[in-house]
């Protein structure tokens, strides 16, 4: 059975949005060690609408990466949309109706990580109906101070911190599981 496990690099002040704009200044082997090894443990991908609207745009015409653009474009890919009603991009499936029947029929059909990068809105909907397996967060030590931040008007959810690192950046990888009622 597979595991919705999601992706954030994540500022210090909670800011998510748009990290082309301050995350790369921390990148380095250690960090690039943890994204491959999720890389390794993906057997498919989920996002929401707006994500898939970016990368399917981007992933199928740029020559920036080709490694990753091998990786996204082969792999089975999930959008959780209302408003989707075809995906264009290879291996995509859109899913809507009865949506947490359909992630968690996915989840069982998978045998592997069901990975996330991004995808806020979709992250906090998978915590409130308790279809988020794991929550990996690259925490950047930088506050900046403006941009859609993970948590935004929700409700609490208890998380058990399962494992953590720092790296010689001081960005911290630590990675949450959903705790027990």
């Amino acid at each position: 059975m597979g595991k919705i496990v999601s992706n954030f690099f994540i500022s210090l002040d909670g800011v998510v949005e748009s990290p082309d704009q301050w995350h790369f200044p921390y990148f380095n082997d250690e960090m690039g060690a943890v994204v491959g090894e999720g890389m390794q443990n993906a057997a498919a991908f989920l996002m929401g609408r707006t994500l898939y609207e970016e990368w399917s745009s981007y992933w199928t015409t740029t020559d920036q990466d080709q490694e990753f653009a091998a990786f996204i474009n082969g792999l089975p890919k999930y959008v959780v949309s209302s408003t989707l009603e075809k995906a264009e991009w290879n291996n995509t499936t859109v899913v809507s109706g009865d949506v947490a029947a359909q992630l968690r029929e996915i989840k069982q059909q998978t045998a592997g990580d069901i990975q996330m990068s991004g995808s806020a809105t979709t992250v906090r909907w998978l915590l409130a109906n308790g279809l988020l397996d794991e929550l990996h967060l690259l925490v950047h030590p930088i506050a900046v101070g403006h941009g859609r931040r993970l948590f935004e008007d929700t409700p609490t959810h208890p998380l058990k911190l399962v494992k953590s690192a720092t790296f010689q950046t001081g960005v911290l990888d630590l990675i949450y599981v959903p705790a027990a009622g």
